[in-house]
């Protein structure tokens, strides 16, 4: 009997050693890839408002940002990737730029990343479109670990050529 109990013990163990293998693993080191989202509202944009035909605007971006690391973990190189959807715009609207500025909620901020939109390139034929862009340097690359420390400090926003200061805007929030 004692040789029996012995081979049951033996194969529950091989059996729990094998289900550990599905189990999830810890990822070994830094966090490379960071996602933050904003809101796009006319309302949001400094220091005025939108308030004509293209306020009834809006849209959501999505912001990935890849870094690369030394030895240290100290961050050596960063890129960005956008996606952003759109609705509720005048028909034939058309997007002059895009950016990423530094600044709060209640402040017009400098433009520090620049998706580098060409003309034409986004339209919104039927009052709805999107924008992609892959691959956007980051440059300072410190500015990858000011915006990682106080997303808040910095919004995305988008211009038309009736709204050339900026026709929607949201501040940056991390979610990954």
């Amino acid at each position: 009997m004692p040789r029996l109990s012995f081979l049951a013990v033996a194969a529950a163990l091989l059996a729990s050693g094998c289900d550990r293998s599905s189990a999830p693993t810890t990822p070994s080191g830094p966090q490379n890839r960071f996602v933050f989202t904003a809101a796009l509202l006319p309302s949001n944009e400094r220091p005025n408002p939108v308030t004509n035909a293209e306020a009834s605007g809006s849209g959501s971006v999505t912001i990935t940002l890849n870094t690369t690391r030394d030895a240290n973990g100290v961050i050596t190189a960063a890129t960005m990737d956008f996606s952003a959807t759109f609705n509720g715009f005048p028909p034939g609207t058309a997007l002059t730029a895009a950016h990423i500025h530094s600044g709060d909620a209640s402040t017009a901020g400098t433009v520090v990343v620049n998706p580098a939109l060409s003309p034409g390139e986004v339209a919104f034929p039927n009052g709805s479109g999107s924008l992609a862009k892959n691959g956007v340097a980051v440059n300072p690359v410190d500015l990858a670990n000011q915006i990682l420390n106080n997303p808040a400090g910095f919004y995305f926003n988008v211009h038309t050529a009736l709204n050339p200061g900026g026709v929607a805007r949201g501040q940056l929030v991390r979610t990954q």
